[in-house]
């Protein structure tokens, strides 16, 4: 878990050494943007995994043409700038995520998000943790994390995107009455799900795997869990054209969940 929080915190030192007024950004064939931050994290984070794990195969989301489901056994799922349209918005939510997958469920999860000098951590079974990072990587102790039990006497804190919103997503939060809605960047929303700050973080609307897996992790190890808009649990890795997620909530309570 330390080496791979020190690879987080150090590629989140490299996005931020980016000149955000003069960086190169460019087009990807799905239209979303990328940036010069994106590559130096994805490099920092590709070149630092095969050092420590050459043998943990990497599904990244600047590395996804030559990938291919199914995935056997672990790997590593990797966004390297999640939340590049805030990023580039000059808002300080985005993220750096990395996640190991055994078997299709992500086992751990870290959400760097630098820009707001914090790590969040978690290990399924062991716990969640949140640190401080400096501008420069270096990461501080760390604090233990969980998620709370849901209101059933208040209102329902519900994280939302700030970026890309959905009916479905919508409708679910209105069905919970008085529900507050959070908008947030990035994973930045399953972190506060998972250090307690947040109820509910639906997107029913499709996503991909490296923007879910390390909030995945991160949230189950606080003690929450994620599912798909039914209850069931998601699966990675494995037979979506891709490697798209078609829906997923987060739950801080687990007994909320159907």
């Amino acid at each position: 878990m330390n080496p791979l929080t020190t690879l987080v915190a150090k590629a989140g030192a490299a996005i931020l050494s980016v000149n955000r007024d003069r960086m190169t950004i460019s087009g990807k064939a799905d239209g979303s943007p990328v940036t010069e931050a994106d590559l130096a994290s994805d490099r920092i984070i590709a070149d630092g995994l095969a050092r420590l794990r050459p043998d943990i195969p990497l599904l990244s989301e600047e590395r996804v043409h030559p990938a291919a489901p199914t995935y056997a056994g672990s790997f590593f799922v990797i966004d390297p700038l999640d939340g590049t349209r805030e990023f580039i918005a000059g808002r300080d939510e985005f993220t750096v995520n990395l996640a190991i997958v055994t078997d299709g469920v992500p086992l751990l999860g870290i959400v760097g998000a630098p820009a707001l000098g914090s790590i969040w951590r978690g290990l399924v079974g062991h716990g969640a943790q949140r640190l401080a990072v400096t501008v420069d990587g270096d990461v501080g102790a760390a604090a233990p994390i969980t998620t709370r039990p849901y209101p059933r006497h208040g209102a329902w804190i519900a994280a939302v995107s700030r970026s890309h919103g959905d009916s479905r997503s919508d409708a679910f939060i209105d069905g919970r009455p008085g529900a507050v809605r959070r908008p947030l960047g990035s994973a930045v929303k399953f972190c506060r799900i998972a250090e307690g700050g947040a109820d509910i973080y639906p997107r029913l609307a499709p996503t991909c795997e490296w923007d879910v897996a390390a909030g995945h992790a991160l949230v189950v190890a606080a003690g929450g869990k994620v599912t798909d808009g039914s209850g069931a649990p998601l699966r990675f890795g494995q037979s979506h054209e891709g490697f798209l997620v078609p829906e997923f909530i987060a739950w801080g309570d687990p007994s909320a969940a159907p």
